[in-house]
Formats: structure tokens, C-alpha cells, sequence
């Protein structure tokens, strides 16, 4: 008799619990969800901020200003020339980019 009273309480317990449990960490979770959206935006901004205070941008070198303006030219050839369906079968953007490159750094 104690055996199936014992059994009955594990029992019980291994269900109970674990609903109490979920019950607890769906109510924090809710908690956090419906809190101040605006308190959590301004975390966020004021991390930007300050993460953007401490690194500020460089300019970017002649070569890198090159770089993506024959990015951009090539970008622009290669849209028009799919478009019009000049691009030969199984070249893909990086291929054509290369020889892009290559070719607008030759007239240069």
C-alpha cells in the first residue's frame, strides 16, 4: 500500500512540476515582452551611440574609392548585359566581376 501511495506522489510530482515550471518561465517571458518598448529602444540607441562615438569611420583610400566605383560600373554593365541576354551561359557575377576588374583596371 505504501509503494502505490509513494508511486502516485512521483507521479503526481512529475507532472506537476514541470507545468509549474513552464508556467513560470512563460510568465517572465511575457513580463519582458510587455515591457516599456520604448526603454528598450533607447538601451539600443544609446549602445549605438556610444559604440559609434568610440569607432569612428575613416575615409576610404583613392584604391578603395576606385574599387567600388568600377564595383558599381561593372554591377551596371553586368545588369544591362543579362538583361539583354549577352551574358554566356554559366557565367555567374564573380566571374564576370574578375574580368570586369581586370578589364576597367587595363584602361586606367
Amino acid at each position: 500500500m505504501l509503494r502505490l501511495i509513494c508511486s502516485a506522489l512521483v507521479a503526481a510530482a512529475l507532472v506537476v512540476i514541470p507545468a509549474a515550471i513552464s508556467s513560470h518561465v512563460s510568465g517572465q517571458a511575457l513580463a519582458e515582452a510587455t515591457a516599456a518598448p520604448a526603454e528598450k529602444a533607447d538601451k539600443g540607441k544609446a549602445t549605438t551611440t556610444t559604440k559609434a562615438a568610440k569607432k569612428k569611420k575613416r575615409e576610404l583610400t583613392a584604391g578603395q574609392k576606385s574599387a567600388r566605383e568600377r564595383q558599381r560600373q561593372c554591377g551596371q554593365e553586368w545588369r544591362e548585359a543579362k538583361k539583354a541576354g549577352k551574358i554566356e551561359k554559366g557565367t555567374t557575377w564573380p566571374k564576370y566581376w574578375s574580368a570586369c576588374n581586370t578589364r576597367l583596371k587595363g584602361k586606367a
